[in-house]
């Protein structure tokens, strides 16, 4: 039988934490994050959120682009051909923003402006994240149309976007505004 090391043995209440004066709480105890630390971890939490964002609006806006080659577009009333044209817009106008982090690292990497990369990347993701609701909300309403009549895809697509401006703005929003009370 092998001894484990004495860090493996101790208990988690016979060490303090290195930004604290008292042993831990029931919460995790973590030294304060430098600025480079803060903005490499901002940076890497941009990087996930632009992979997520990315696929999801590429699938989409790849089907949207597949939808003028089918029969059926032939058929569309000139409301409808509308729609599409502006949902298209939509769509790639999200990959444009949602893309736009990787443009701007590539062009000012190096330079030291990771702050400023930071956070253009961020407005450009927030950017994105409003279009790709418009492209959804836009999606939505042109095949609603085509399946349903117009009223009852106008309502259909009225409580999908509430539930996403819940989801996607309102929640976090509010947990945003939590957070900062905690911090008074």
């Amino acid at each position: 039988m092998t001894m484990a090391s004495p860090e493996l043995t101790s208990s988690a209440h016979d060490h303090s934490c290195p930004s604290c004066t008292s042993a831990p709480s029931s919460e995790e105890c973590e030294r304060p994050e430098t600025d480079r630390e803060r903005l490499n971890r901002k940076w890497n939490e941009i990087l996930q959120e632009t992979r997520v964002a990315q696929t999801g609006v590429q699938i989409l806006f790849g089907f949207l682009l597949s939808l003028a080659f089918t029969p059926a577009f032939r058929d569309l009333e000139l409301f409808d051909r509308v729609l599409y044209v502006v949902t298209v817009a939509a769509g790639a106008s999200s990959v444009a923003a949602l893309i736009a982090p990787v443009s701007i690292h590539r062009f000012l990497s190096g330079l030291r402006m990771k702050d400023e990369v930071v956070e253009a990347a961020g407005r450009f993701m927030a950017c994105g994240m409003v279009l790709l609701a418009l492209t959804i909300a836009c999606t939505l309403l042109l095949i609603l149309n085509v399946v349903t009549d117009s009223v009852v895809g106008e309502l259909v697509v009225g409580i999908v976007m509430l539930w996403f401006t819940v989801c996607w703005y309102v929640i976090p929003l509010r947990l945003r505004r939590k957070s900062r009370r905690r911090g008074d």
